[in-house]
């Protein structure tokens, strides 16, 4: 296997090499998962978007510059799909706490059952006799990548057929693709539960699998379960309220400021930060927040090469922190002299929690944290409330505001 660069101009070169394919080729093989090594009708370029080492906004707009808007209409709402995911779990941040309690009680269970930590470990090390699925596991854990719609039949699989709890599966996931994103992991297990579009799951059927696998994989008779319902029951007092976005403090002009660099967004340069001095910069490791079963050296190493192209294009050496102490983030910035830390919105997630817990002390010390927010994500987000249909119908409308001519 050959491992990712995890580079932006790794990122823009596989960008500009799938160009081509972001019309009619899209459209029409977008749903085959041909297996590892052969994913050439998708872009794999989620992990560069997960990270912007590539934005969203340079991937729509080249698809529409080659294709135009009616052949590349499946390409662009699979990505503009990502915004929604992202902003759908900014307005109801009570999704990511129910799923992180949830796991910290399934993960209890586990450690009490035996018969359950046998299934579950058999699942992930693709050991449970269902062909299909146990090669989707070997090629999750080998490549740090899955199709999305094996994601969708591994999900299904793991949920109605082996029975298990699914954030556990949800918590497999996002220890091991490199893509691993907080919003759309969760939501995707949750869609494929019935609990995002509560009342319809998504079900793993033979047939589907043998035509979009290109017949690799048959699934036998009776070896995948009928599902008949989702796992509404579980949480049946429904969806939350969908709340305004979280306001953020400005940054203030003049001000001795740290400049922090995570993998939430490794694009610095595009933000115009000369009207405050940067007094000390630092890359922040923030993987091993993704779970506490331990995450996968592929994305390690990743997220690393990432937040270090980062600083190598601002042409700085910096400091390297870990997100262990919370406490250490005000340690640093005060030993530096700053009064305010600035670095691109962190939304829902692993690092968002951990800020939270570091943010008391910050408080005690004066120092202010602020964020900057990308207008892809200002813009994107407000219509994030119902489902990706009220999203899709604005999409000429967005475009228009986001990607002027």
């Amino acid at each position: 296997m050959t491992e990712r660069i995890a580079t932006r101009a790794e990122g823009e070169r596989q960008l500009a090499a799938f160009v081509p394919c972001m019309g009619r080729r899209y459209a029409n093989g977008r749903n085959t998962d041909h297996g590892p090594g052969a994913h050439q009708a998708v872009s794999m370029l989620s992990p560069y978007i997960r990270r912007r080492l590539v934005l969203e906004s340079e991937v729509v707009a080249a698809a529409l510059a080659a294709h135009g808007p009616a052949e590349s209409e499946k390409f662009v709402q699979e990505v503009i799909w990502r915004g929604y995911f992202k902003g759908w779990l900014e307005r109801r941040p009570q999704i990511w706490t129910r799923y992180r309690q949830g796991l910290t009680a399934d993960l209890a269970a586990l450690g009490r059952d035996r018969r359950l930590r046998r299934d579950v470990d058999r699942a992930m090390q693709g050991q449970t006799g269902l062909a299909c699925f146990d090669a989707w596991a070997e090629e999750l854990v080998e490549t740090g990548y899955l199709h999305n719609h094996a994601r969708m039949w591994f999900a299904s699989i793991w949920i109605f057929t082996l029975g298990l709890p699914w954030r556990l599966g949800a918590d497999f996931f996002l220890r091991h693709l490199l893509d691993g994103d907080p919003a759309s992991n969760t939501l995707g297990w949750r869609w494929v539960a019935g609990l995002h579009t509560r009342g319809k799951p998504y079900p793993a059927e033979a047939q589907n699998i043998a035509t979009f696998t290109a017949g690799r994989f048959t699934p036998r008779p009776g070896e995948l379960a009928e599902v008949t319902e989702g796992l509404e029951a579980t949480e049946p007092e429904g969806l939350p309220p969908v709340l305004p976005l979280r306001d953020l403090p400005r940054l203030v002009p003049g001000v001795p400021t740290a400049l922090l660099i995570t993998e939430e967004d490794c694009r610095l340069e595009d933000f115009d930060l000369s009207a405050v001095p940067i007094c000390a910069t630092a890359t922040l490791a923030a993987s091993d927040l993704r779970s506490g079963l331990g995450v996968s050296d592929l994305v390690h190493r990743f997220e690393a090469a990432a937040l270090d192209d980062a600083a190598t294009r601002l042409g700085v050496v910096p400091d390297r922190l870990r997100a262990d102490d919370p406490a250490a983030l005000a340690r640093w910035a005060a030993a530096a002299g700053a009064a305010q830390i600035v670095t691109p919105f962190v939304p829902q997630g692993p690092l968002r929690d951990w800020l939270d817990e570091a943010a008391p002390a910050l408080a005690q010390r004066n120092i202010v944290f602020s964020e900057i927010r990308r207008d892809w994500d200002s813009v994107i987000w407000p219509h994030a409330t119902a489902g990706f249909f009220k999203v899709r119908q604005q999409i000429p409308k967005l475009m228009a505001q986001l990607l002027p001519m």
